[in-house]
């Protein structure tokens, strides 16, 4: 059974970073896309990051893209989000999930996710 549990969410000042975990169980790290969306209240799903399985190829959507890296520790089944230059408008939950294709943006499909954890970036 895919078990995914994220963690490292909180407060932060605009500016500020923040780093997600994601526990990943019941599959092979290796041989899955994995990413982050986030979804803001009265928003859709916003596909954030996507590693793949095969060369590490990383996706970003435009609106992350050069402030948040994502990462894989397949020894220790997790996956990373490391979010810096945070803005107001990357106040979130965040969701660590599956794919079935690596993907970015609204568009995009999920297969698995966990339960969240909030971001919220406010002075």
């Amino acid at each position: 059974q895919v078990q995914l549990v994220e963690s490292g969410g909180g407060l932060v000042q605009p500016g500020g970073s923040l780093r997600l975990s994601c526990a990943a169980s019941g599959f092979t790290l290796d041989y899955a896309r994995i990413g982050w969306f986030r979804q803001a209240p009265g928003k859709g799903r916003e596909g954030v990051s996507c590693i793949s399985s095969r060369d590490g190829s990383t996706y970003y959507a435009d609106s992350v893209k050069g402030r948040f890296t994502i990462s894989r520790d397949n020894a220790k089944e997790t996956v990373y989000l490391q979010m810096n230059s945070l803005k107001p408008e990357d106040t979130a939950v965040y969701y660590c999930a599956t794919l079935p294709l690596c993907c970015s943006g609204y568009k995009c499909r999920f297969d698995s996710w966990g339960q969240g954890t909030q971001v919220t970036v406010s002075s």
